[in-house]
């Protein structure tokens, strides 16, 4: 039997990026897979990849900037489905300049499509494995969840929250009894076009990471039951050196090149689009 046969996985930002080769490896592990995205194009051409396997799956065209939609596309699919097994938010986006130059709408769309839909996918998704006994909640946050960057002030408050999200319903699901797991995963910059331009100035040690690499690695987490992914290995020194004064600690990403990172991003396309 595979990993996931007949598991329900929903996947927020499916048609492209991770979000769409991670579709395909849960997929590949006889996952019923249940695809969201705002992107009808890219959600069409998934559809079609995904009925390569036996296990039948649909997709959904839903804005997460839209409440409503939301709450209404969740009901769509528990009425179909009964419930979600995995809850996969991957859904993402990024403006890449600096805070004085992003619009305020820019700013907005960030924080409801990387924050405040976790919220409405949460609710709307969690009362029914609560139910069922089991459910897995995961959320696609980033290495800008764990340590700032310029040119990124709305993007890295967004996953910040995003990781603050995360630990707070793991210790609320432990202190009320909820039957689920949930995993935060932190990459560095994924090559998914949505970081188009970016630059690491160590790349044995902060890799761009391949999609395909990470999205088998949150697949294997999700399997595991691991808590927590952080990609590479080199970003949990971000823990011990968060214990020093700002001004090193700042020295220091001016050393690896954190503090520019950005200044070759190319906003584009796949900045507006989702991971």
């Amino acid at each position: 039997m595979a990993a996931f046969d007949d598991q329900r996985v929903l996947i927020t930002g499916a048609a492209g990026g991770l979000g769409r080769r991670l579709a395909l490896h849960f997929a590949r592990e006889g996952a019923r897979l249940i695809a969201w995205d705002v992107d009808h194009i890219g959600l069409q051409a998934l559809q079609d990849e995904l009925s390569a396997f036996p296990a039948p799956h649909t997709v959904h065209a839903v804005d997460l900037t839209d409440r409503a939609a939301v709450y209404a596309t969740a009901r769509a699919v528990l009425d179909a489905h009964g419930r979600i097994d995995v809850l996969v938010h991957n859904a993402g986006v990024v403006s890449g300049q600096p805070l004085l130059e992003t619009p305020d709408e820019a700013i907005e769309r960030t924080f409801a499509v990387n924050t405040l839909a976790l919220y409405w996918t949460t609710k709307a998704f969690l009362p029914a494995m609560i139910e069922h006994g089991r459910g897995h909640v995961v959320t696609i946050a980033s290495a800008g969840g764990l340590v700032g960057t310029a040119r990124m002030t709305d993007y890295c408050a967004s996953k910040f929250a995003a990781v603050g999200f995360d630990e707070a319903l793991r210790l609320e699901a432990r202190r009320l009894g909820y039957p689920i797991t949930t995993t935060v995963v932190c990459p560095f910059y994924i090559d998914t076009g949505m970081f188009a331009g970016v630059r690491t100035r160590f790349p044995r040690l902060l890799p761009i990471l391949h999609p395909e690499y990470v999205a088998r690695q949150v697949v294997r987490a999700v399997r595991k039951r691991r808590r927590r992914l952080i990609l590479p290995r080199f970003v949990y020194a971000v823990f011990p050196l968060r214990l020093l004064p700002p001004a090193p600690f700042d020295a220091l990403l001016d050393v690896f090149g954190i503090s520019r990172s950005m200044d070759t991003f190319r906003p584009g396309d796949g900045a507006r689009g989702h991971r």
